[in-house]
């Protein structure tokens, strides 16, 4: 027997809010690896910023500048992480915690 493929909102799983993450799990995007095109911190802190709340970003991008790891480190075409999030609709909460950590956009 086959299954339809899901379309639109059938295919979408729910988001949970209210999950608890413990600052082992919020810290193991530290290490994920990155592409082989692209800065490893540049891609951590997109993978925390597509994956985590705006509270849990927070605490996350704290534990990153702790280990030392560079908010501004750009793509090869100069940009930053922050000119990327900030081209988001409802980013507003995580551009602040870039911001407040020192993140810095690429032009201006």
């Amino acid at each position: 027997m086959t299954e339809q493929k899901k379309v639109g909102s059938e295919r979408t799983q729910l988001a949970t809010r209210d999950e608890t993450w413990s600052d082992e799990r919020v810290k193991g995007f530290l290490n994920l690896e990155p592409p082989d095109d692209m800065p490893a911190d540049y891609t951590v802190v997109l993978k925390a910023y597509r994956g985590m709340t705006a509270d849990l970003f927070q605490r996350f991008i704290e534990f990153f500048v702790e280990d030392g790891r560079d908010l501004n480190s750009p793509l090869a075409d100069g940009s930053t992480i922050l000119d990327h999030i900030s081209q988001h609709r409802r980013s507003a909460e995580y551009i602040a915690a870039l911001e407040e950590a020192g993140a810095k956009r690429s032009h201006g």
